[in-house]
């Protein structure tokens, strides 16, 4: 009895196949662990190796698992693509990953899930003068950006363009985090630039860059309270550089009943800067300053419309083109 049942019963596998042909999945659609993308590569590949990569990210990313990895086999041009589940974009060492712009939208955009956390290194993201934004954060839990260069989104007006670098503009709470990467020649307009940081909805949106280069923008960092109401933006900026910007350096923005702008830079150099090196503009923005740098910029610090600037005492402030600018007040230090 028990032989003719072994015989006549269909494997695991097969009963797997069965119901994968029912309910329209293919029986292989797990997707890799880790995908390849190559300058030389074919989407019709299952890319899961460098011999067999896909050629264009969208593809590689759509074949991994979430939380799973792709990989740049060599350098070369890379279309955009739009990011939907947990995934990890990696260019170690392979050459430049160029990720050329669409004309209408983000080269990169991010509109995943609650508890989704994405991570790009590595990659240069070049706007080639046309492009609208770098990389445009829209939902996700976390976004980590590492060692990446992200430039020359000027904003075509053709297309509508905002012209940022990174434009994270999230509809939940969601965090930033980027980190030895420089960001320059972004933003054509005011309030355009580097990177701008924006809450669409009443949620709390957690900003960290460390050793960020924000050069030749138009404003190197935007902190937008205009949009919503709620907890809004809490930024911190450690060992890092504003400088050469059009506008200001870090400019921090708000008005009454909408989002707080808060921002505390420490360790960091606003220098030469056309506006001012540091920006609190409206009663919830608020700036902390410990330790840093401030010089050559077209105003030093300012503080306006019941904005606040509160130093530790211990920035140097000086030699800038117009006032020097003073705190509204002072922490002392532990």
């Amino acid at each position: 009895m028990t032989k003719f049942l072994t015989k006549s019963a269909p494997s695991l596998g097969a009963l797997v196949a069965i119901l994968a042909f029912l309910h329209g999945i293919p029986a292989h659609a797990q997707g890799n662990t880790v995908s390849w993308v190559s300058n030389t590569g074919d989407d019709s590949s299952i890319c899961g190796a460098p011999s067999v990569a896909c050629r264009t990210l969208q593809v590689a990313v759509n074949k991994t698992t979430p939380g799973g990895i792709v990989a740049v086999a060599d350098p070369g041009d890379y279309d955009g693509l739009t990011i939907t589940k947990s995934i990890n974009i990696s260019d170690d060492g392979a050459g430049d990953a160029h990720i050329r712009p669409f004309e209408t939208g983000p080269n990169i955009a991010i509109n995943a899930g609650v508890g989704d956390v994405i991570s790009l290194r590595g990659l240069m993201i070049d706007g080639e003068g046309r492009g609208t934004t770098g990389i445009q954060i829209n939902s996700s839990s976390a976004v980590h950006i590492q060692n990446c260069v992200i430039r020359n989104f000027q904003g075509h007006t053709v297309f509508g363009g905002s012209g940022f670098g990174i434009a994270f503009v999230p509809t939940h709470n969601s965090q930033l985090f980027v980190s030895d990467t420089i960001i320059f020649n972004n933003g054509t307009a005011t309030l355009t630039g580097g990177i701008l940081v924006e809450p669409q909805a009443a949620i709390s949106s957690d900003v960290v860059l460390d050793r960020v280069h924000l050069e030749n923008n138009v404003d190197g960092l935007l902190i937008d309270g205009l949009v919503a109401s709620g907890p809004g933006s809490h930024v911190v900026v450690r060992d890092s550089v504003m400088s050469g910007n059009a506008g200001n350096g870090i400019h921090a923005v708000t008005v009454p009943g909408q989002s707080p702008a808060f921002v505390f830079v420490e360790h960091s150099s606003m220098v030469r800067n056309g506006a001012a090196g540091v920006l609190a503009d409206g009663p919830g923005a608020t700036v902390l300053l410990n330790d840093n740098s401030i010089t050559r910029n077209g105003t030093g610090i300012s503080a306006t419309n019941g904005g606040q600037l509160f130093s530790y005492g211990n920035n140097k402030n000086n030699n800038n083109v117009g006032a020097e600018g003073a705190p509204t007040g002072f922490f002392s230090q532990m």
